[in-house]
């Protein structure tokens, strides 16, 4: 060989992740609640665990991904969002059997570390921890040349949050009768966009209102995906809420039904859904059936609550913008539109 060969002249920077590691410190600071033991740069993330008031604490765990929706970043090179969408996929979760986030660890890999654009993307999970009052207390940044592409990357999550058994909710506590109640979501949220990929051509179609849209296609398709942890929680604790449905991939069909019994039926009044202009354009334009749009997307529906129909108008009445589209019925785990 005419050269030494090192890692760094294999594609790895060791002193561009030391340099990236300094960039987030601060960043990760933010995020740091009175049990996160740990800051950045220790081999494991350390939380002290209060129970205090609790009888069987329970911990809830939660991770996921972002998609390729980071194809939509990568398209406009905006890299400080899909962190926010990366926290709420991982905390919407765990909140839907009443869990509380308590803490949050990422990973993400990339083709070449550019220290500024982890910097971003890491800006973005803060972003997302603080709205879910989730402290970071670790995460890993791999570079990984010749298995992702030079400006290409992916970013998973894992989430921990606790709950008193008593206090935890779901399917069971249903009856049928009980209400279903809309929180819109901010857009397609992180579900969908290999659908909406085959829809578009993004390379010609980014700066594109199509006459309907607020902003250009991409921006639109980049916003990030709603935090509900503020909202649904105190619900719960004051026994308001009966069981939550987050609206990820399968859409309606896939995910209300997980929050009912098997022998309920969801009934979803079509007429008072409000769907973004996103949603028909994504219709529209590639001829998609509304059985499938139900099937994949979130129709501008980010959770869905079940309430007990004497409790709605309460729940309404806490949650800004959220609306009744449904109610339980006695059937076979359907939804029926």
């Amino acid at each position: 060989m005419s050269e030494n060969l090192s890692y760094k002249n294999s594609g790895v920077d060791l002193k561009a992740g030391y340099r990236s590691v300094e960039l987030i410190k601060e960043k990760v600071r933010k995020t740091m609640t009175g049990n996160a033991l740990s800051m950045i740069g220790g081999f494991g993330g350390s939380f002290q665990l209060d129970t205090k008031g609790m009888e069987q604490p329970v911990l809830v765990s939660g991770t996921d991904g972002v998609g390729t929706k980071l194809k939509i970043a990568f398209l406009l090179d905006k890299h400080d969002t899909v962190g926010i969408d990366c926290v709420a996929m991982c905390v919407n979760d765990i909140i839907c059997c009443g869990a509380r986030p308590l803490f949050f660890l990422d990973y993400i890999a990339i083709g070449k570390n550019i220290p500024e654009k982890v910097a971003d993307i890491v800006e973005g999970v803060s972003q997302g921890c603080l709205a879910a009052k989730a402290a970071i207390v670790g995460g890993e940044t791999a570079e990984m040349p010749g298995f992702y592409q030079n400006g290409e990357y992916d970013i998973a999550g894992f989430a921990v949050g606790i709950v008193d058994k008593k206090k935890m909710i779901g399917p069971e506590l249903v009856e049928d009768g009980d209400a279903i109640v809309a929180l819109p979501s901010s857009g397609v949220h992180s579900n969908g966009f290999s659908l909406v990929r085959k829809v578009f051509d993004l390379e010609k179609d980014k700066d594109k209102t199509f006459g309907v849209l607020d902003k250009p296609l991409a921006q639109t398709l980049l916003t990030p995906t709603c935090i509900y942890v503020s909202q649904v929680l105190p619900l719960i604790e004051k026994g308001l809420v009966k069981s939550v449905a987050h609206i990820t991939g399968g859409g309606f069909f896939e995910n209300i039904p997980r929050s009912l019994k098997p022998e309920q039926d969801a009934v979803i009044d079509m007429q008072k859904i409000r769907i973004p202009a996103i949603f028909q354009l994504i219709q529209d334009k590639g001829n998609i059936t509304e059985e499938n749009m139900f099937n994949t997307f979130n129709m501008g529906v980010g959770m869905c609550l079940t309430v007990a129909s004497k409790d709605t108008e309460a729940v309404l009445a806490q949650l800004d913008g959220a609306y009744q589209i449904g109610t339980v019925v006695h059937g076979n785990g359907k939804v029926i539109l």
